[in-house]
């Protein structure tokens, strides 16, 4: 499986951006360890981590110690050892794609996209909320048909801003 990790923590002089290489580490603390160093007097990292443009995780870090997590579909478990790694542990399902088309219409630019009625979304989607992407915003991107998790990276960085810094990582 191809894997892209990229780490974005906001500090006092704003975003910074490092890719991860994840390969190698044994478990969510060790993973949590290495976003921790990317930035360690952060007051915010996150990481985005893109598999075989078919999954996305989002992990979240607040003041280097509250872990939330995101995953755009609970199959990266079964697919890859990563995904067990980040997603393994989480217990909660995220809300049902199919509740995004009876939403209560949050979606910024009122139509509805089709979505994928495969995927199954799992953690804790709120993750984003305080950051202008909310809960329904960040299920319908990972939902909507056609769109690659590299997609949906791209749109959250650029929409909290940090979307240059991870742009950067990715043409490296």
């Amino acid at each position: 499986m191809s894997t892209f990790a990229a780490a974005a923590a906001r500090g006092k002089n704003g975003w910074t951006a490092s890719e991860l290489d994840l390969t190698g580490l044994a478990d969510i603390d060790e993973v949590v360890d290495a976003l921790r160093d990317v930035e360690p007097d952060a007051d915010l990292a996150l990481l985005f981590v893109e598999s075989d443009d078919q999954y996305l995780a989002v992990l979240r870090l607040d003041e280097g110690e509250d872990l939330r997590v995101f995953g755009s579909d609970s199959a990266f478990v079964e697919e890859s050892r990563i995904g067990q790694v980040l997603l393994g542990e989480i217990e909660a399902p995220a809300l049902e794609i199919d509740e995004l088309t009876a939403g209560s219409g949050d979606d910024e630019d009122g139509d509805r996209p089709s979505t994928d009625p495969d995927a199954d979304p799992v953690g804790d989607a709120e993750l984003l909320a305080d950051l202008g992407i909310s809960a329904h915003r960040l299920l319908a991107l990972c939902g909507q048909e056609g769109m690659l998790p590299s997609d949906v990276t791209a749109e959250i960085c650029q929409r909290i801003g940090c979307g240059d810094e991870v742009e950067e990582l990715r043409e490296a």
